[in-house]
């Protein structure tokens, strides 16, 4: 498994990780530099257009290696948390 890294405009450095490949897109996550919880990871879909037999599954390496800076900061900005829930404040009904 190949990671390569990127630093969020606030500073911290995410590994990044492809995961789920499948013939045409394949789950991109960004993991929180704490480690200790999954519940502040982000991930976002990315979809290749060198589909040709659908058969055949992506390779995570070889996607990993297409991805310019550039195009980590515009997945990581349509990124979505993990967790769902996390900071949400309560309210009584």
């Amino acid at each position: 498994m190949k990671m390569r890294e990127y630093s969020s405009p606030d500073g911290l450095t995410w590994k990044v990780d492809v995961r789920l490949p499948s013939h045409s897109s394949a789950m991109l996550v960004f993991q929180h530099p704490n480690g200790r919880s999954s519940a502040l990871d982000r991930y976002a879909w990315i979809n290749s257009l060198k589909t040709t037999d659908p058969r055949e599954r992506l390779s995570a390496k070889d996607l990993i290696d297409q991805l310019s800076d550039d195009d980590l900061a515009r997945l990581f900005r349509r990124s979505m948390m993990v967790s769902w829930n996390r900071g949400l404040a309560t309210r009584e009904m």
